[in-house]
């Protein structure tokens, strides 16, 4: 059994032992993908409450087929229309 023992406290590494123990590219690329997570994360909490806050500012106010549906109830067509659909009257 290999016992190897890291001393990761910062007060106890000289200029010469911090520069060996630099973040390797493993580590690095760890906390960037973190760091992005996490600010993808912020923009998610903020367009969340920006919903909250005001949601009826966030949905439509028609759609087109809320359009389609009025056309039909009142007689006009509007595109093709399959000859299996039944008629809205």
């Amino acid at each position: 059994m290999c016992s190897v023992h890291y001393n990761h406290s910062l007060s106890a590494m000289s200029g010469n032992d911090m520069m060996v123990h630099s973040l390797t590219l493993e580590q690095k690329t760890a906390f960037a993908f973190v760091g992005m997570l996490l600010v993808f994360l912020g923009l998610l909490i903020v367009r969340c409450f920006r919903i909250l806050l005001d949601p009826y500012s966030s949905m439509p106010s028609h759609t087109h087929l809320l359009e389609d549906i009025m056309k039909l109830l009142q007689g006009g067509s509007h595109g093709p229309v399959a000859a299996d659909t039944p008629a809205l009257r």
